[in-house]
């Protein structure tokens, strides 16, 4: 199915991105790392002068105590567009930290454009992704004007969990009231498919610990004495099965199963095995024969890290005092994620591991939108307009995010569409973007915006 985007908006979309290229790449210079708390103040400065060169009101929101600030900004629709419909954009302005600085093939904060792609920082994760809707809002201006209201709320914690979110939702409900929202960023899959994705797992992020001894002992003990490690590592192999099915249990209770059109969505979804496994370097073999269901509806438990004991060069034959692991559990709607970790304490307590200590770091619920929600539907269409047959609708990403706490205050349906593909290693070194999918995405996002202005 052809583009209907006009040649006029089209015209504009390109002029606007290509004028906005230096703004994309000042942008992403920042090293904006809330981790490190980098480069907060300067992205904020930098975030409001792009919107007020927009025509927006912007404010900044420094109310939730200990939180980095909130943007805000509101542009109205235009004197031909639907002055009764609101769009609200998520972004977070904040990146990962480009550690392992040695693996770029550039400055990991300079835009490189080189076989046909944006490379740098937060290009696809996600200061990207706002410019390219800052330009699609740029193009309609510059044509047939705004076709509807917009908002805009940009966090500076996503990188580390959110932690402000609910506070800000709950205190500034009213300032987010829209009719739909359009999330962070997505893209297409290894299979080109452009997906529209309707939600997000949860997550559970908690530390186990353990503790033998007050003071590491020579190895030699070893013949009698247990330590933190080992006793650590068995303790955690008791709640992972080889498939890497959860043994804790109560784990699955209260899982919402899903619904026929749900289950209609994944059914239709592609995976590509040999794709997928090159993007990522794969090394050993699944552990689900259905990945791409997998993905979307599966729970897990991930250890993250292990650390204790020596492990620097040369020799130190020890046994270990004490060991950490740091691990997570993504979650599908109906796991509450505090409770999750409460599950595994008791867990490792019935398998005889009652000295192992889990403390929980923090979590966010999954939230998947209603497919058949006719800003859904509308972002699907929208979809074939501009990419073809080549569209998939996807329940949820695979990934978390802090949707739950705005579908509860503003609610309205989420969908998180962009201009990432299979290749662009968000998180990793080299993040990048395929210069043609940014256009396509900018001519996405306008003509989004006309089709539910219109709806």
């Amino acid at each position: 199915m052809p583009e209907k985007t006009t040649d006029a908006l089209r015209t504009a979309i390109d002029q606007a991105l290509q004028a906005n290229r230096p703004r994309l790449a000042k942008y992403l210079s920042i090293e904006t790392v809330a981790a490190k708390h980098l480069g907060i103040e300067e992205t904020v400065s930098v975030i409001e002068q792009s919107f007020q060169e927009l025509g927006a009101e912007v404010t900044v929101w420094r109310d939730i105590p200990g939180s980095n600030p909130f943007v805000f900004a509101t542009l109205p629709a235009g004197p031909n567009g639907n002055a009764d419909k609101t769009l609200l954009f998520y972004n977070h302005y904040d990146v990962q930290p480009a550690e392992p600085l040695d693996e770029w093939e550039s400055d990991p904060f300079t835009l490189t454009e080189k076989n046909g792609q944006y490379v740098a920082r937060g290009v696809s994760d996600d200061k990207g992704e706002l410019m390219v809707r800052l330009s699609a809002v740029k193009a309609l201006q510059n044509t047939t004007g705004l076709p509807c209201n917009l908002k805009f709320i940009l966090e500076g914690e996503e990188e580390v969990g959110s932690p402000h979110i609910a506070p800000m939702t709950k205190k500034h409900g009213a300032d987010l009231a829209a009719d739909a929202v359009v999330w962070e960023t997505g893209g297409k899959d290894a299979d080109e498919n452009f997906q529209v994705t309707c939600g997000v797992k949860g997550t559970a992020s908690f530390n186990v610990t353990a503790k033998s001894a007050e003071s590491d002992l020579h190895s030699s003990l070893a013949a009698f004495v247990d330590n933190a490690v080992w006793r650590l590592v068995q303790g955690l192999a008791t709640l992972r099965g080889p498939k890497g099915e959860v043994l804790v249990d109560g784990f699955y209770d209260g899982v919402k199963p899903l619904t026929p059109t749900e289950q209609a969505a994944i059914d239709q979804l592609s995976f590509n095995e040999a794709a997928t496994r090159q993007n990522f370097g794969l090394k050993l073999p699944f552990i689900s024969d259905k990945p791409a269901e997998a993905l979307i509806n599966r729970s897990t438990i991930t250890i993250n890290g292990i650390s204790g004991g020596y492990e620097g060069d040369g020799l130190k034959t020890v046994l270990p005092k004490q060991a950490r692991a740091q691990l997570d559990c993504r979650l599908v709607p109906g796991q509450d994620p505090e409770h999750i970790s409460e599950l595994v304490q008791a867990q490792l307590d019935k398998n005889g591991f009652s000295d192992l200590h889990v403390s929980y770091n923090q979590g966010e619920p999954a939230f998947r939108s209603d497919l058949t929600d006719t800003f859904v539907q509308t972002a699907v269409a929208t979809a074939h307009e501009v990419y073809g047959d080549a569209v998939k609708l996807v329940p949820n990403a695979g990934g978390s995010g802090p949707e739950a706490p705005f579908a509860e205050t503003v609610g309205a349906p989420i969908v998180s569409v962009g201009s990432t593909w299979a290749g662009s290693g968000a998180h990793a070194p080299n993040e990048n973007v395929r210069v043609k999918d940014f256009t396509q995405a900018a001519r996405y996002t306008a003509q989004l915006l006309q089709n539910f202005g219109q709806a």
